[in-house]
């Protein structure tokens, strides 16, 4: 007993259809239906699939019957979807008919677009200093070359971009280190109260100098949580800085660590870290934003206050491989609250 073409089709598990050598679609099977639409069987090729390089090369394998790739471009309702075309010739009734596949290489586009960007804004983060760095080299070596109140003005801008690149340097190999390590979840067991008040203790000479006081508030009794003590130690570094460098004179800053409880979004117990600030406060339109790469709600005043935009990216990072959750609230004028979940030990 022979099988149906449609049948066939369906055995292959990605969409896929049959294009008779009269140019009508011969047989589709349910996934390229889902894609294409229902009731394209029997119908020009070119009224069901339309798009001009997917058409073209269907011809030219019907002209010569070698085997091409294209893509094919859609879109879900809510995100762009792009698909890898193979197009074949196959003897049908005596004559050449084409079988097209298609493969969901969206991801692997996403991927590929989000090396793009990252490569495009490292570069646009290093042109910035660089070339303040050439310029002021220039200077020194012709106008200022006598000029020693000029000389120790640019030296001191020189060093300030300077740093501002090691720190951007810096940022990016801990992103680099922390995902090679995400998929690896750490089981040494971290008292995240001492953790708490060594993090405040390093981050008050920079609190005195901005002016905002540090509260911490910890349980008595120790909660040890599975975790790489310097990983956490860099996200509540990350956190309390960020309070820090956006709050004004006379604002305040919060840590706490709850005691452990049955945490929804963990399916078990765990425990709560919260910074919260009282300073001016994210609008809603950023907070779905504030994780992703070089995102800055204000890149004047972040690049002013030496941040690289990343800080926020290696929190998230680091959150997810001790498979933790990361929240953010925040209110226009009254402060924000970053909230990151833990596991406590079993």
């Amino acid at each position: 007993m022979t099988a149906a073409p449609r049948d066939i089709l369906n055995v292959l598990g990605i969409p896929a259809l049959l294009i008779a050598p009269d140019e009508r679609i011969y047989a589709v099977n349910e996934a390229a239906e889902a894609l294409l639409g229902r009731n394209i069987e029997g119908r020009h090729f070119i009224t069901a699939l339309r798009q001009p390089t997917l058409l073209d090369t269907i011809e030219q394998v019907q002209r010569d019957g070698t085997q091409r790739e294209t893509q094919f471009l859609t879109t879900d309702g809510q995100h762009d979807m792009t698909y890898r075309v193979t197009c074949g010739a196959v003897p049908m009734q005596g004559r050449r008919g084409v079988l097209l596949s298609f493969e969901d290489i969206t991801p692997m586009e996403q991927a590929g677009q989000m090396r793009r960007d990252f490569v495009a804004n490292v570069s646009h983060e290093l042109r910035t200093p660089l070339t303040a760095l050439l310029g002021f080299i220039e200077t020194l070596q012709g106008p200022a070359k006598s000029d020693p109140q000029a000389q120790e003005r640019f030296l001191g801008i020189m060093a300030a971009e300077a740093e501002r690149m090691n720190r951007l340097v810096s940022d990016l190999l801990s992103l680099s280190r922390v995902e090679a390590d995400e998929r690896v979840r750490p089981v040494e067991p971290v008292d995240l109260a001492s953790l708490m008040q060594q993090t405040r203790h390093s981050m008050m000479q920079l609190a005195e100098e901005a002016g905002i006081d540090i509260s911490i508030h910890v349980p008595e009794t120790p909660t040890p949580v599975p975790g790489d003590p310097d990983q956490l130690r860099q996200v509540l570094t990350n956190l309390v800085e960020n309070a820090l460098k956006y709050s004004d004179n006379g604002c305040y800053v919060r840590m706490s660590l709850s005691a452990p409880d049955y945490e929804n979004r963990l399916r078990g117990n765990g425990v709560r870290i919260e910074v919260s600030d009282t300073g001016p406060g994210i609008d809603t339109v950023h907070l779905p934003r504030l994780t992703e790469r070089f995102y800055r709600v204000d890149s004047h005043r972040s690049r002013e206050l030496g941040g690289t935009g990343l800080g926020l990216a290696i929190v998230k990072h680091i959150v997810n491989r001790h498979r933790g959750r990361l929240q953010v609230d925040s209110q226009i004028g009254v402060g924000t609250t970053f909230t990151v979940i833990l596991q406590v030990e079993e």
